[in-house]
């Protein structure tokens, strides 16, 4: 039996929606096999869902410095700290799946700074966490600090937007109680 996205914000049904989140969802649903629930929590608000969408996108989907499979990485180290249940098992799943790795996401849930990461993964999700959790102490010794470990100025900028935006997706997806969809518990975990 399928659990409810949300259990507070209702979403009109699918075929209720605008076409080009309708289009969105349904090309989703193709790839994956099934309807990510951030997708239909956040449909319950169509102007929004294509804000948020489009920055997600503009974020987690370019080419630069950071790795996509690095850019998980960063997502499920602050939400983890943000205690955010649906991104820390969705975005989870990405990365086994991106990094090619069953573990690293429970490592880096955890307690990052433990897990089989690169010195480098180290250095850019203390940053990361500090932008989420205390982006007021951020420094010049922190820029320094990351930028030391090869990163550029864009790339620091790519580090500290993921953390920012991520918190605001953390405390969405707290507030509406979004469940985690029970596919992305097994994703990535077992070879092919």
């Amino acid at each position: 039996m399928s659990k409810p996205a949300t259990t507070r914000f209702q979403a009109p049904a699918i075929d209720k929606l605008p076409e080009d989140i309708r289009t969105r969802i349904l090309a989703v649903q193709e790839k994956s096999g099934f309807v990510p629930n951030v997708f239909l929590t956040l449909a319950y608000r169509p102007d929004e869902f294509r804000a948020f969408f489009a920055y997600h996108d503009a974020l987690m989907e370019k080419d630069s410095g950071l790795s996509k499979a690095e850019r998980e990485m960063i997502v499920v180290a602050t939400s983890a700290a943000n205690q955010c249940h649906y991104c820390v098992i969705a975005h989870g799943a990405i990365l086994r799946i991106r990094a090619k790795n069953p573990i690293i996401a429970d490592q880096i849930a955890v307690n990052f700074r433990k897990a089989d990461i690169t010195p480098r993964q180290r250095a850019m999700l203390d940053f990361a966490m500090k932008v989420s959790q205390q982006a007021n102490t951020v420094s010049e010794r922190d820029f320094a600090e990351v930028a030391g470990h090869g990163f550029s100025d864009d790339d620091i900028w790519d580090i500290a937007a993921i953390a920012a935006f991520f918190a605001l997706s953390n405390r969405l997806a707290n507030v509406t109680a979004m469940r985690p969809n029970d596919e992305f518990y097994m994703m990535g975990r077992l070879p092919k």
